[in-house]
């Protein structure tokens, strides 16, 4: 590397750890001879006083490792910044607050895209071990058994347990065709499960008349065509014999918050609150229904479980605490936080949790998740065939909310 680029590197790495420490100024002195420029103070200006940060530390490190390292041919130095950065990130100890570089960047956004390689499941991180939030119905992941709550343990024999989801996720997905080995724990039994990737296309709506009068609904996830899918789906239950409905948001992972706000308003008044978003200093903004209301004329129940995260999460909580329409399963997964993407010019990026998510009435989401109001579980072992998910006498839970709606 030229001395000129490796100033540049250098400028970059004191750069973006300022920015990592609440957009302080970082007061340097240069050199003009290629040795490393020594770090003075870090002053946080927005605090109201200085606080200073010694930083010598870290240069003294930086070139412990460049002038004693055995192996030189191993200090990539854009990957040592990359790790620096990773590190002071993953400090703070968010499943959510993620630095991704170029290459993860580009592909972060296919998390919200209708379709995907892999082998169809959501993951999360609870008590900082990589869990499954939901397989996708008719998927891999899904006839292979794999369960909301089943902890990976590996990936084709790489451990997880010190990689964010984002790294996990790419190491699961691949070329179609293609195999990967989960190693997944259940009740803690571990065992290993072979997938072969395929283009997973994940499917939003689908409903159903239950027993002549009871529209069944079932969201699959808050992804690109759930607005358009759940008006259509709308419109038939509208001209059907339905006078009840029930809502199933089980092992739904979530997705786009627009998406939830929206899906609510067919349920609320106009001008509702359907979330809030609370903020570091304590303020709070709100999310309104724009008050369509076209099916707030149908008593309904809503479905959740384990699997039900972030959007949906979101949308249980609104129709709860507005309509006091009840809940029945078992406590959702607890996904309450709000992330904002920073972009950077060399195409990495920061996703940075940035607020939580509360219901209207002040609950947080985060964490703690939703609690149904008639908790319902379904059996561990269940024999083959004992268990469908929607079709009443072989799913308890929507046994319950037929119940409470006769």
């Amino acid at each position: 590397m030229s001395s000129t680029g490796r100033k540049i590197l250098i400028a970059s790495v004191i750069l973006s750890l300022a920015v990592g420490f609440g957009g302080g100024v970082l007061v340097v002195q240069h050199k003009l001879a290629d040795s490393l420029p020594v770090v003075r103070e870090l002053i946080n200006r927005d605090l109201g006083k200085p606080e200073e940060l010694d930083f010598a530390l870290f240069w003294q490190v930086w070139e412990a490792l460049n002038g004693k390292y055995v192996d030189p041919k191993k200090l990539d130095m854009q990957e040592m910044l990359y790790g620096a950065i990773e590190g002071m990130v993953n400090s703070i100890g968010d499943p959510y607050t993620v630095f991704f570089e170029p290459i993860i960047s580009t592909k972060f956004q296919e998390e919200i895209s209708g379709s995907f390689g892999g082998v169809g499941i959501e993951i999360g991180k609870r008590d900082n071990v990589v869990t499954v939030i939901a397989p996708v119905k008719d998927t891999p992941a899904d006839k292979a058994g794999i369960k909301a709550g089943d902890k990976v343990l590996r990936v084709d024999g790489k451990p997880t347990a010190e990689l964010s989801i984002e790294e996990v996720v790419n190491l699961i997905r691949g070329k179609e065709g293609t195999k990967v080995v989960l190693t997944v724990a259940s009740n803690g039994d571990a065992r290993d499960v072979e997938l072969i990737r395929e283009k997973i296309r994940i499917p939003s709506i689908k409903w159903q008349l239950l027993e002549g009068d009871i529209a069944y609904l079932q969201i699959y996830t808050f992804n690109q065509n759930v607005d358009s899918d759940f008006e259509k789906a709308v419109g038939e239950i509208l001209k059907s014999s339905a006078t009840k409905l029930v809502l199933d948001l089980r092992n739904n992972p979530g997705g786009l918050l627009d998406s939830a706000i929206s899906l609510a308003g067919w349920f609320l008044d106009n001008n509702q609150v359907v979330t809030m978003e609370e903020f570091r200093d304590g303020t709070r903004q709100e999310f309104r229904s724009d008050g369509r209301g076209a099916l707030k004329i149908y008593p309904t129940v809503v479905l959740i479980n384990g699997g039900s995260a972030s959007a949906s999460e979101i949308l249980a909580g609104a129709l709860n605490d507005n309509k006091n329409i009840q809940l029945v399963g078992e406590k959702s997964f607890g996904k309450g936080s709000v992330q904002e993407l920073e972009k950077f010019d060399n195409g990495s990026s920061l996703k940075v949790t940035i607020a939580r998510w509360l219901t209207p009435k002040g609950r947080s989401i985060t964490d703690l998740g939703i609690e149904p109001n008639y908790e319902v579980k379904l059996p561990e072992n269940p024999e083959e065939g004992m268990l469908e998910f929607g079709k009443p006498g072989k799913d308890p839970q929507l046994d319950k909310a037929i119940e409470l709606l006769r």
